[in-house]
């Protein structure tokens, strides 16, 4: 049996990745939404966060708390 990941960056998660405040991330996160085409209310997930960033998902994974 596999252990359940969380597939959902939030705020949180890119200040714990980069070390820049939650505002920046909320700033960040609302970028790729409107670059995705998506709505206020859909999240973004790991890989089109890593694909927006330019970073492995291998590199990421391990800074989300569960």
């Amino acid at each position: 049996m596999t252990i359940p990941t969380r597939q959902v960056i939030t705020p949180k998660d890119y200040s714990n990745i980069t070390g820049k405040s939650e505002r920046s991330g909320r700033n960040v996160l609302r970028d790729i939404r409107l670059k995705l085409k998506k709505q206020a209310h859909q999240p973004v997930v790991i890989a089109e966060f890593c694909e927006h960033m330019g970073m492995p998902q291998e590199v990421v994974e391990p800074f989300l708390r569960f």
